[in-house]
């Protein structure tokens, strides 16, 4: 998914807004910060703290999940060098999310997947990019008078502190910009959100990289499924199972996730 954010408030005058872009967990992430009105200050000690507590949330997920590093707590675990007790609580919490995650997607969504020999193995990919999002988030809500937006490798979350209203001209609303995956040199769609999640799963950007368990193979037909919702981790979730899933998945997701909403692209 490629996207853009651009945060929109009218204001006789323009709030100040801050950017930081670190490269972990083998992607691009940025933070954006904007202010409610002038007088706040992105800036400040304790936004530049909650920023980098944030990054830290990320580097954290990825000593525990990383699947390109040897070292990483599901690598040896994989290789049973270490048993799940072992381990970090974050791994067990990660396979009750997947068991979750697959009874609710009618088995659409898997984390057994395929490794480099070919055989199946506990890979939570595709539900630990969205997950450290929300974490990370965490650091960011406590900052007053502050709208913030995390983008991690397209998809992102965006929220206030609550105490920023939520409606009306006062609210921050930040635009989402979605990828048409047939010409990726438009946005097929605008998404306005001042608080919520946005991911996107398709074959635009990596080809066929998601994996179909009913058919046991990766899926190569074009388009793209876009999921709005309020957390980052079970849109990223229904948006692959929507890619890869029948009708029978679809229909699950009207009833299991009234909260979310899809385009199909």
């Amino acid at each position: 998914m490629s996207t853009t954010t651009r945060a929109t408030r009218p204001a006789p005058s323009e709030p100040a807004r801050r950017a930081w872009v670190e490269h972990v967990m083998g992607m691009p992430v940025s933070i954006h910060l904007r202010a409610a009105d002038p007088g706040c200050d992105p800036g400040s000690r304790a936004a530049t703290a909650a920023v980098a507590g944030a990054f830290q949330t990320f580097r954290e997920l990825d000593a525990v999940f990383s699947t390109y590093r040897p070292d990483s707590q599901l690598m040896r675990l994989r290789r049973e060098e270490v048993g799940l007790e072992a381990c970090s609580s974050l791994l067990q919490q990660a396979l009750a999310i997947g068991e979750r995650a697959e009874i609710v997607t009618r088995r659409a969504f898997t984390t057994l997947l395929p490794t480099g020999e070919g055989d199946l193995a506990f890979d939570p990919t595709g539900l630990v990019k969205g997950w450290a999002v929300d974490l990370a988030s965490e650091h960011l809500t406590t900052l007053p008078g502050l709208s913030w937006c995390i983008n991690a490798g397209g998809d992102l979350r965006v929220g206030a502190h609550p105490d920023l209203p939520r409606t009306g001209a006062e609210a921050v609303r930040w635009r989402v910009g979605v990828e048409d995956p047939r010409d990726r040199t438009r946005m097929a769609e605008t998404v306005t959100l001042v608080e919520g999640a946005v991911a996107t799963s398709g074959t635009a950007a990596r080809g066929a990289h998601l994996y179909d368990p009913t058919l046991g193979r990766a899926v190569d037909r074009p388009g793209s499924v876009t999921v709005v919702g309020p957390t980052l981790l079970w849109a990223d979730i229904w948006a692959t199972a929507l890619f890869v899933g029948s009708a029978t998945t679809h229909d699950a997701f009207s009833v299991e996730a009234p909260q979310y909403r899809s385009v199909n692209l």
